[in-house]
């Protein structure tokens, strides 16, 4: 079974706009769950321009699915994880002024940076990804690692799926088929929506996870966080 885990980080944007709690994040998390998501997202940046570090204290506190936490491994994010023990630490190298995400580790070149990382992570008993390009040899390196998932960047496969899907989605089978051979759990991430989610689930079906913000709060506004939540675990059967 593949589980889908929400971001909310639009939904602290959206908050954050206006000021006060409107709306609720802990709400939005809750229901979330009570949908049917199997795990909560979110990526608390040092700016605080959308997860807020106390956003993260007060979800740890109230959800009851997998806590999945993203973000550039600093001293600052490390705290953070370090103080709630989530499920899930998904390591991502882009730095605090990028809009989002936008390329995975060269698990090659910062090897032994992210070896120190993942151990630490690792004594404080949480789940380690590393967000990785499709590249087979990104995932032998993020074996190397010590890592136990790898989360696929799907940037790229989205935005070639409606040119050539067959093309479009190659290299990523490729990847997580040597990541799997290596013995790690896949993740995915990245601009997947409810149009090519199932073909990504169909070619790879042994995905553990898919986490999923800003597609899903979109759809939200015209189908409902209810309908929008079950369409997409629709998605993954």
């Amino acid at each position: 079974m593949t589980k889908l885990s929400v971001n909310i980080n639009k939904i602290a944007t959206l908050r954050n706009s206006r000021g006060g709690n409107n709306p609720d994040l802990v709400r939005v998390a809750l229901d979330a769950e009570r949908f049917g998501a199997q795990g909560i997202t979110v990526h608390p940046r040092p700016d605080e321009r959308h997860i807020r570090r106390s956003d993260v204290f007060a979800l740890r506190d109230t959800i009851s699915t997998e806590f999945n936490i993203e973000g550039y491994p600093d001293e600052r994010y490390m705290n953070i994880i370090a103080e709630i023990r989530p499920a899930q630490a998904t390591l991502v190298p882009d730095p605090p002024e990028a809009l989002t995400s936008n390329a995975g580790w060269d698990t090659y070149k910062e090897k032994d940076f992210l070896v120190e990382v993942i151990r630490e992570l690792k004594s404080y008993g949480v789940r380690t990804s590393i967000f990785v390009d499709p590249d087979p040899m990104m995932a032998e390196g993020a074996a190397a690692t010590g890592c136990d998932r790898i989360e696929l960047y799907t940037e790229h496969y989205a935005r070639h799926y409606h040119e050539d899907k067959e093309e479009a989605i190659a290299a990523y089978v490729a990847t997580a088929d040597k990541a799997r051979s290596l013995g790690l759990e896949i993740n995915a991430g990245h601009d997947l929506d409810l149009n090519n989610l199932k073909y990504l689930k169909e070619r790879i079906p042994y995905l553990d996870e898919v986490s999923i913000g800003h597609a899903l709060i979109c759809d939200a506004l015209y189908y409902g966080l209810e309908n929008t939540i079950q369409m997409y675990l629709r998605q993954l059967l």
